[in-house]
């Protein structure tokens, strides 16, 4: 489980963005993006999946993973949706299909209705995309970021552990819980953790939710049916408002579907990608 490497960098407004490519480079690419707190780690088995018939590229957003972490940092949705819209410049990629998971969903759509970002087909799975969205506990850590970056490092890693641990219905295996909460340890992982959640602001997808009935691409909503994280209704209220949407609601799977349900994930967007 520790074989999960990002080999190649890219220098973004927002600091060093590492990233990889799978599959072979002359087939159809496919960009999948993560959400928050995680990283492409949760794409690893769904991205070797697709790999055998299509290029696969991921990436760890700045702020995220194994790129860069630093005070003062710009994580916001605005930044991110920039910074996807000059990568797919930077890998030369006009209309991907593109696959995105929680707060990469937002990330995609703004790229995509503000930026010119053009996809050949959209994925959404459990995207942050209506207002309103955000835990209590999401909302408490935005507003009082400066305080919680004063726990001790132990009370901190079990905060982390525990909140993400939530985002599963059956539950993560320890060794993936594990990698998942390693990149919020430690001297530039602690702050960075309270920094994405303090700059998590609802008004960035308030700027782009009235033009969802613009989206004229192929779109596929999937929802894992015990998300507690955003409730599934709003996979039919999202799936309303795009013209060419079409629901998949996947049973037994919470927020992080690609690990409580990678089997029917995985069946879905192939269907879907063709």
């Amino acid at each position: 489980m520790r074989d999960w490497e990002l080999a190649r960098s890219f220098d973004s407004a927002s600091g060093e963005v590492r990233w990889e490519r799978l599959g072979d480079p002359a087939a159809p690419p496919v960009v999948l993006l993560h959400g928050t707190p995680f990283s492409s780690y949760v794409w690893r088995g769904i991205a070797r999946a697709l790999a055998a018939r299509r290029q696969v590229y991921v990436w760890d957003m700045p702020g995220y993973g194994s790129s860069a972490k630093f005070e003062g940092q710009d994580v916001s949705l605005a930044a991110q949706g920039q910074v996807f819209a000059e990568l797919l410049q930077h890998w030369g990629l006009t209309e991907p299909d593109v696959v995105a998971h929680d707060f990469g969903g937002a990330v995609a759509l703004r790229a995509h209705l503000l930026h010119g970002a053009r996809y050949g087909r959209l994925a959404l799975v459990d995207p942050v995309a209506l207002a309103p969205w955000g835990s209590p506990f999401f909302r408490l850590v935005g507003e009082n970021a400066q305080v919680f970056e004063q726990l001790p490092p132990n009370l901190h890693q079990a905060l982390v552990r525990e909140y993400i641990s939530s985002a599963s219905s059956p539950g993560l295996h320890p060794l993936v819980l594990e990698r998942l909460v390693a990149p919020w340890l430690g001297e530039q992982g602690l702050p960075a953790f309270y920094r994405q959640i303090a700059q998590a602001d609802q008004r960035f997808t308030d700027e782009v939710q009235e033009r969802y009935g613009s989206i004229e691409l192929p779109v596929l909503v999937c929802w894992g049916q015990d998300d507690t994280w955003i409730p599934v209704a709003k996979a039919q209220e999202l799936a309303g408002l795009i013209p060419s949407a079409r629901l998949v609601r996947i049973p037994g799977a919470g927020h992080l579907v690609q690990e409580d349900a990678p089997a029917e994930l995985t069946a879905a967007l192939t269907e879907f990608l063709g």
